[in-house]
């Protein structure tokens, strides 16, 4: 097992976008705090997760300044702001990160040993029916989520930088996607502000790593 700590849990039909309260984003790179960003101010209960104790610190405190900016600048209130920093918790374990969410996205650098080795632990500890999402760019969805027992519930998520100041999100849909995965994630991101393009997965995405 690499790098990802985890303790232990139970095993794991697919989520409605109603369902959905809880988002937990693997990974506090420049991609994963601008996803917990946009998760906490979208209303959802957030969990930032990373091996990293520095790295989840850098993390809050660049979604707090982020906050404030905006507090600053007229675009957000004072009471918003302290309601999306209240929603935000953060985790160095990757199943107790977890184990709340009805969807997880990772975003983590591009390295599919990495990615398998997630999307393992999603399956062995993620709640019944959650989503299993990925940031990745350059990567084939299908190749780290054929380990995963039901694959119609794995999709892409993929943010641009800078996540607040980005409105598109792509959603990718793979040969095994589920229709109500689609709709869900497609929910999440229109809750967070963003707005949303549906494609099929293909190989050989043109977008540099953003994740780390």
């Amino acid at each position: 097992m690499g790098p990802f700590a985890v303790a232990d849990g139970p095993l794991i039909d697919t989520i409605s976008p109603m369902q959905i309260k809880t988002i937990a984003i693997i990974g506090a790179g420049t991609m994963g705090r601008g996803i917990a960003y946009a998760s906490a101010l979208g209303g959802y209960t957030t969990v930032l997760e990373d091996v990293s104790d520095s790295m989840l610190a850098k993390a809050t405190a660049w979604i707090r300044e982020s906050l404030d900016e905006g507090v600053q600048r007229g675009n957000l209130d004072a009471a918003a702001r302290d309601a999306a920093l209240a929603r935000i918790t953060t985790s160095q374990v990757v199943d107790e990160a977890i184990r709340d969410a009805e969807l997880i996205i990772e975003a983590v650098p591009e390295e599919l040993e990495m990615k398998l080795e997630l999307f393992t632990i999603f399956d062995k500890f993620a709640k019944p029916n959650a989503i299993f999402a990925s940031n990745t760019s350059s990567l084939s969805i299908s190749d780290f989520s054929d380990i995963v027992l039901h694959r119609e519930r794995c999709i892409g998520m993929r943010f641009f930088n800078p996540v607040p100041e980005m409105k598109s999100v792509e959603i990718i849909r793979t040969p095994y996607t589920s229709d109500e995965a689609v709709t869900a994630c497609v929910a999440v991101a229109t809750r967070m502000g963003k707005e949303t393009v549906i494609v099929n997965e293909a190989p050989g995405f043109n977008y540099p790593d953003q994740n780390k």
